[in-house]
């Protein structure tokens, strides 16, 4: 591992760690509190309250420690605006949800909208800049397969995908922030190992979430709400682009995309059955909740599994 690696992994670490304790007690003389649904689980209602949009606490230690390394490491830039530009959505929509007090925040054709401009500028850098991170590296091999007429189209959903996956994932204390470690840990090894470029922005996440974390485990003192679960999201699908394996986000984020599958059956279900429910509540991880798990038993799982992803992910990119 290069020292810069280092460098970047513990000034992200040690910068998170300082604004924590110094934007939390911020967050709630601001009253920017955390809101339960009283239908959901029930042991959930004493988070009410509980400071969220600490995602601010993750933007700013990546955005210092990464702007360090721009220069020597070009390939940051579309990694760090993607980033960035959903960290905004999800600023403006945790503003007006927990702020302005309204109930919705941004309007669904708003996020998405939102989602749609920052991915296709993202489209558009990439393809102005370096086409080649459009290619798909193939597993097992040193080979690359151009997607052509596909590549537009699988961008927008492989990137929505992602960031929505991410965001349905943060729900219980720690759960985004211990698997996307995972996620971010993988892709500093992969950057590393095939000269990606992108290993400083990587380590700078890395480093951010696990200071993050020693708030945000269970029980929280803060949430990251989603201007941390959405900028989290940006950073796996702009990682995964610019290391050219978009593939690699349904094995090692899995998690992320069973979290919106479970969203979605649910929904599906529920509409064609009249009101019935396949899953107990969703996303999933409440399902466990429900079925008797405790949410750091959940979050331990879901944390595992995603290292043991990340481990077989490794091998199909070696």
């Amino acid at each position: 591992m290069s020292t810069e690696v280092i460098i970047a992994l513990l000034a992200s670490f040690a910068i998170s760690v300082v604004l924590s304790p110094i934007i939390i007690p911020f967050l709630k003389r601001l009253k920017i509190g955390q809101t339960e649904r009283t239908e959901g689980v029930q042991s959930h209602l004493e988070k009410a309250g509980t400071p969220t949009m600490g995602g601010l606490i993750i933007l700013i230690s990546v955005l210092v420690t990464s702007l360090f390394f721009v220069r020597r490491y070009p390939n940051i830039i579309p990694v760090l605006f993607l980033t960035l530009g959903f960290g905004i959505i999800g600023f403006l929509d945790d503003y007006l949800k927990v702020v302005l007090r309204r109930s919705d925040g941004l309007l669904p054709k708003q996020k998405m909208l939102g989602q749609i401009i920052v991915t296709t500028i993202f489209l558009a850098y990439i393809l102005i800049v370096d086409k080649s991170f459009l290619t798909m590296r193939i597993p097992f091999s040193d080979q690359y397969f151009d997607c052509k007429w596909i590549t537009v189209p699988l961008v927008y959903l492989a990137v929505i995908g992602t960031v929505n996956g991410v965001n349905f994932t943060d729900g219980l204390d720690g759960l985004a922030t211990g698997v996307t470690t995972m996620v971010a840990v993988f892709f500093t090894a992969v950057s590393i190992g095939l000269g990606g470029g992108i290993e400083p922005i990587t380590a700078a996440v890395t480093g951010a979430l696990l200071g993050f974390l020693l708030f945000n485990v269970y029980p929280a003192q803060v949430f990251m709400g989603d201007t941390g679960s959405l900028a989290l999201g940006g950073f796996v699908a702009g990682a995964a682009y610019v290391l050219k394996m978009p593939w690699i986000i349904l094995v090692v984020g899995l998690i992320y995309l069973v979290e919106v599958l479970s969203v979605m059956i649910q929904v599906t279900y529920f509409k064609k059955t009249g009101g019935k429910r396949f899953f107990k509540m969703a996303p999933i991880h409440h399902h466990f909740e429900l079925c008797g798990w405790s949410e750091t038993r959940v979050v331990a799982v879901f944390t595992v599994v995603t290292a043991l992803l990340c481990l077989l992910g490794l091998v199909l990119v070696s």
